[in-house]
This record gives structure tokens, C-alpha cells and sequence, in this order.
């Protein structure tokens, strides 16, 4: 990549992320540009638009989580400094795979580099899924007691990577579905499952 448009996201993009809460700070943005490069390179598709889309996918938080991917494409598109790398055609390619990634979408990305990020973006990894969904139950339901919080906890990981859930896998990866095969054996254990729960949510506590 470019060593201007690197040190451009390191210095001005990605900083941004860090008022989000603990889920989708930095290093979730640091980890899902990593395996846009990754994906990238097994696909043969451009790193440097694969990892700039990566950059902006969430940035759209910072107007709240229901149109958050609509809102990172319109900044990316919004971004002047952006044409010092790449064409209109090149940024509307990048607009499109920020504003595809959400994991709830019912259609499939528009492109290879939204499918790219949004395979990205799903971390399919047991423990970060866990550690993230104690995360966001934690900072955007206080209110919620422990038993509310594990509700919480069970249910969404049952509606987003349970057999049926609405999580979509758009690249044929094996290795992430191996990660999920192993994530739903878990979800079947509810003895296992309610001790990690307890640990991550201790971890959280003030």
C-alpha cells in the first residue's frame, strides 16, 4: 500500500474510532483492514481498496448504530483526501463495500470488495464473539441485571450465528466456517457457554 495513504488512515482515520464503544474501537477496525488484506490477496482483488473500505466500514457509528453503514459510505464518498489515491470510480467501488458489510443485510454485497469486508468484519472467532457481545450488552444496556445482560447474551448469539441465523457468509472460506462450526458447539453447550459468559462479564464490571 501506499506509505501516504497508510500513514493517512493511521493518523486520521482510525483514531476516530476510539470514542466507539469497546467492541468497535480501533482495533476492531486495525483487525477487520487485516483480513481485508488477507481476503484480498486469496481473491486477487486490490489491497488498497479492499483496506481503505475496511478502514471506513464503522465510521459510520458516530451517527448511531441503525444506518451506521449507509453513514460510512456517505463519509467515504464525503472524503476530498481520498482523491489523491484513487478515481470517483474507485471511491463509489469503496463506498459501496463500506456500506455493504452489515451483517443483518438480506441481499448479498454488490461487489467482490463487499463481499471482501464483509467477511472481514465477521470475526469468527469463539472468544472475541463472546468477549464482544458481554461488550455492547455492557455499554449499551447497563440497566440490565446479570440475568438480563445473559438473555441478552444467549439470544443474539442464537439470531446471529445460530443454525438460521441471519449471519451470512459471502466468500468460500473454510476456514471461517470451521470457526463457526466450533462457535455453535459452544452455543450447544449451555454449561460451558453460561461459565464464559460469567467470566467476560466480570472482566466488564467497573
Amino acid at each position: 500500500m501506499d506509505t501516504s495513504l497508510q500513514r493517512y488512515l493511521d493518523e486520521e482515520i482510525l483514531p476516530r474510532y476510539e470514542h466507539f464503544d469497546a467492541a468497535h474501537r480501533r482495533t476492531h477496525a486495525e483487525a477487520v483492514i487485516g483480513e481485508s488484506r488477507r481476503l484480498a490477496a486469496l481473491f486477487c482483488a486490490r489491497e488498497e481498496l479492499a483496506c481503505v473500505a475496511a478502514a471506513y466500514h464503522d465510521l459510520g457509528l458516530e451517527a448511531g448504530r441503525k444506518r451506521h453503514h449507509l453513514r460510512s459510505g456517505e463519509l467515504l464518498r464525503a472524503d476530498r483526501r481520498l482523491r489523491d489515491w484513487f478515481t470517483e470510480e474507485e471511491i463509489e467501488t469503496m463506498a459501496a463495500a463500506a456500506e455493504d458489510h452489515r451483517a443483518s443485510a438480506e441481499r448479498a454485497p454488490r461487489t467482490l470488495y463487499g463481499r471482501i469486508v464483509a467477511e472481514a468484519d465477521r470475526t469468527i472467532d469463539p472468544e472475541t464473539i463472546l468477549r464482544r457481545t458481554v461488550q455492547y450488552g455492557a455499554a449499551h444496556m447497563p440497566e440490565l441485571d446479570r440475568a438480563g445482560q445473559y438473555a441478552r447474551f444467549t439470544e443474539h448469539l442464537r439470531r446471529k450465528y445460530g443454525e438460521g441465523g441471519y449471519l451470512r457468509l459471502w466468500l468460500p472460506d473454510p476456514a471461517k466456517q470451521r470457526r463457526l462450526e466450533e462457535l455453535r458447539t459452544m452455543m450447544r453447550d449451555e454449561e460451558l457457554l453460561r461459565r464464559r459468559f460469567d467470566a467476560l462479564y466480570e472482566a466488564e464490571r467497573p
